[in-house]
């Protein structure tokens, strides 16, 4: 008998999601120039899910909802490849949707020190011309 959990995974965004909603590749992304997204996100991790509301574009509610991903993932080479080698924020990336199954309502978000650090960076990646995500 096996003993390996299925791990839970996290989608931080402002969208207002019911469960039952998926979570699909097409959409304006959260990020960078807004074009429509090549692939949807998400972490086992609450940090990085944290990241995605607070980062997230719009006026909505920081949201983070546990997701099933409905077929296959690949780690996520936005940081995978260029920041975390080896994948330790365990931050993943697919082109098939994601079904909400429930939402975590009792996280904590980052500093105000550490958000403003974050959103600084991006503004000068923005600058320099360099997507914070290239799908």
């Amino acid at each position: 008998m096996s003993t390996e959990q299925t791990p839970l995974y996290y989608h931080g965004t402002k969208a207002d999601l019911k469960t039952g909603d998926l979570i699909e590749v097409g959409f304006v992304s959260n990020y960078g120039t807004k074009r429509k997204s090549k692939y949807i996100y998400l972490s086992e991790t609450l940090d990085a899910a944290t990241w995605g509301a607070e980062l997230a574009f719009g006026d909505g509610k920081e949201r983070i909802y546990i997701v099933e991903p409905t077929g296959s993932i690949e780690d996520d080479p936005n940081v995978t490849d260029k920041k975390f080698p080896g994948n330790p924020t365990k931050s993943y990336r697919s082109q098939h949707p994601f079904k909400v199954v429930g939402e975590v309502t009792d996280w904590k978000g980052h500093s105000p020190e550490q958000l403003k650090m974050m959103k600084d960076h991006l503004e000068k990646l923005k600058e320099q011309g360099i997507e914070a995500i290239e799908d």
